[in-house]
C-alpha cells in the first residue's frame, strides 16, 4: 500500500536528485533547453491556477485583468521577434499548434505533404497507421515530400514531379522537421505549391530561436503562409507552442485554437513565453550565432574523431543539430544508453538509411545531438571539441565509463550559470524550494 507521507517526501527527493544530475551532465537533447530564473518565476505564479478561455478582452471567465495585459505584451513581443502581423500564443505545445493549422486550413480526408519520420518529419505530421497526429487525429492523408539523403534536405525537382503526378493535389504542405540540419527550400517551392492553392506552413519547432536570431531562414518572407513552433527548444522559454502569420489568416487561426483544440491555455506558461520573448529580443542574435557556431564545431570535431556525421557534403549543419550514424558501434539505443551512463544526455534518432535496413524507432541507426542548452550554459567552440573527445573515449576507445563520467563533471564544473538572460549568472539547475 502506498504511503501518502512517504510518497510526498520521495517526490521531492527525486526532484532534487534530478537537479543534481543535471549539474553534472552534458545535456545534448536537441528538443530541450534551460529556461532562465525569470521564466521560472512566471511559471510558479498564480497564473497557473487560473482560467482565461478565449482571446484577450473576449474571455469566457472573469478575473483576467492582469492575465490579459501579460498576454497582450506576449503577443506584441512575438510580433516584433518574428516580424509577424498576427500571433497566437495560446497553443500549449508545438503539436497543438500544428493541429490548429490542420483544423483551420484542412478537412478530414484532405491530402497533406510532409517529410517522413526517418527523413526528419515529426510524429505530428505522421500517417494514421503510425499514430501520427495528422492522420489519426485530423484524418489527413499524408504524402511524403521526396528527400535527398546526400543533401539532407527536400528534393525540389522530385517534389514538383510528384505533385504533378498526384490526382488529388495537397491542401497543405508542412515544411520544417524534427531532424533539421539545413534551411529548407521554401522559397524555391512556394510559388509552385501556391499555384495549386496549397496552404504552406513551416513547423519551426526546433529552429524558432535561430529564426528569431536571424541565423537560419525566414519562412514568412520566403512564402510560408503560417509558421508553428515550440517555445522551449532553440527558443528558450517554457514548454508550449505558438503560431505566427499574417492578419489574413488571423480569424481562422483564432477559431481553430479556441474553441477548436484548446480550452484554457496554461497561463503561467504564457507568461513564461512573454519573458523568454523579451530575452530573445535582447539577446537572440548573439545566442543564435553562438548556437550555430557550436553546432558546426561539434560536428567537425566529431568527424575528425572518427564518427560518421551526416550532411558532410554540405558542411554538416546550419542549425543547432548534429546527426550521427552510429551503426558501426551498435544501434542508437545502445549508444544513447552508453552515453547516458557517463552523464552525456542525447537521444536516438531514425535516419534515412533506417528504412532500407528495416530498423525501428526503438533501435534506429542514428543519434541526434543539439547544442542549444550547452550554449546557454556558456559553452563555446573549445568545449564542443572537448565533448567530441569524450564521445571518442567512450564509444570508439571504449574507455571506462567512470573515467569519462569524471571528465564530464570536470567540464561541467566551469559552466553552471545561465547566459543570454537579463539576470545572468544564475545557477542553471538550482533546486528552488518554496515549501
Amino acid at each position: 500500500m502506498i504511503s501518502p507521507e512517504g510518497s510526498y517526501e520521495r517526490i521531492f527527493e527525486l526532484l532534487k536528485e534530478h537537479h543534481d544530475w543535471m549539474r553534472n551532465s552534458i545535456p545534448l537533447i536537441a528538443s530541450e533547453n534551460v529556461p532562465s530564473h525569470a521564466v521560472k518565476e512566471a511559471m510558479v505564479s498564480d497564473f497557473g491556477s487560473r482560467y482565461a478561455e478565449g482571446w484577450p478582452g473576449e474571455r469566457v471567465y472573469a478575473g483576467c485583468r492582469y492575465i490579459d495585459e501579460v498576454e497582450k505584451i506576449c503577443i506584441e513581443l512575438a510580433k516584433e521577434v518574428f516580424r509577424a502581423e498576427f500571433v497566437d500564443v495560446r497553443p500549449v505545445s508545438g503539436v497543438v499548434a500544428n493541429l490548429s493549422i490542420y483544423t483551420a486550413f484542412t478537412e478530414p480526408g484532405d491530402v497533406m505533404m510532409a517529410l517522413s519520420i526517418p527523413n526528419g518529419g515529426h510524429i505530428s505530421m505522421g500517417r494514421k497507421k503510425f499514430g501520427g497526429t495528422a492522420g489519426s487525429v485530423h484524418g489527413l492523408k499524408v504524402e511524403y515530400l521526396p528527400f535527398d539523403k546526400d543533401e539532407m534536405n527536400i528534393d525540389v525537382d522530385e517534389t514538383i514531379k510528384k505533385v504533378e503526378r498526384m490526382e488529388v493535389k495537397p491542401k497543405l504542405v508542412m515544411f520544417g522537421a524534427s531532424m533539421i540540419l539545413f534551411p529548407q527550400p521554401v522559397k524555391e517551392l512556394a510559388p509552385f505549391f501556391k499555384s495549386y492553392g496549397t496552404h504552406i506552413n513551416y513547423d519551426a519547432a526546433h529552429v524558432a530561436g535561430l529564426i528569431a536570431g536571424g541565423k537560419f531562414q525566414d519562412p514568412l518572407r520566403e512564402g510560408a503562409d503560417t509558421m508553428t513552433m515550440s517555445t522551449h527548444k532553440t527558443l528558450f522559454g517554457p514548454q508550449g507552442g505558438m503560431i505566427v502569420s499574417s492578419e489574413k489568416y488571423a480569424e481562422s487561426i483564432k477559431k481553430a485554437v479556441f474553441p477548436g483544440v484548446t480550452s484554457n491555455h496554461h497561463l503561467h506558461h504564457m507568461a513564461g513565453k512573454a519573458v523568454a520573448l523579451a530575452e530573445m529580443l535582447k539577446f537572440g542574435k548573439e545566442y543564435a550565432d553562438q548556437v550555430v557556431r557550436n553546432a558546426k564545431a561539434l560536428a567537425e570535431a566529431l568527424y575528425n574523431e572518427g564518427f560518421k556525421v551526416l550532411g558532410e557534403s554540405k558542411g554538416f549543419t546550419e542549425s543547432h543539430q548534429v546527426v550521427l550514424d552510429v551503426t558501426k558501434y551498435g544501434d542508437g539505443f545502445e549508444v544513447e544508453k552508453l552515453l547516458e551512463s557517463a552523464n552525456i544526455i542525447t537521444n536516438r534518432e531514425l535516419i534515412p538509411e533506417d528504412v532500407e535496413a528495416k530498423r525501428s524507432y526503438m533501435r534506429p541507426g542514428g543519434l541526434r545531438l543539439g547544442v542549444s542548452e550547452v550554449t546557454r550554459l556558456g559553452m563555446k567552440e573549445d568545449q564542443m571539441r572537448e565533448i567530441a573527445k569524450l564521445f571518442r573515449r567512450l564509444i570508439i576507445d571504449k574507455e571506462d565509463v567512470g573515467s569519462v563520467r569524471r571528465s564530464v563533471a570536470e567540464l561541467r564544473a566551469g559552466f553552471q550559470k545561465i547566459h543570454y538572460a537579463f539576470e545572468a549568472d544564475k545557477e542553471a539547475y538550482e533546486y528552488i524550494r518554496i515549501r
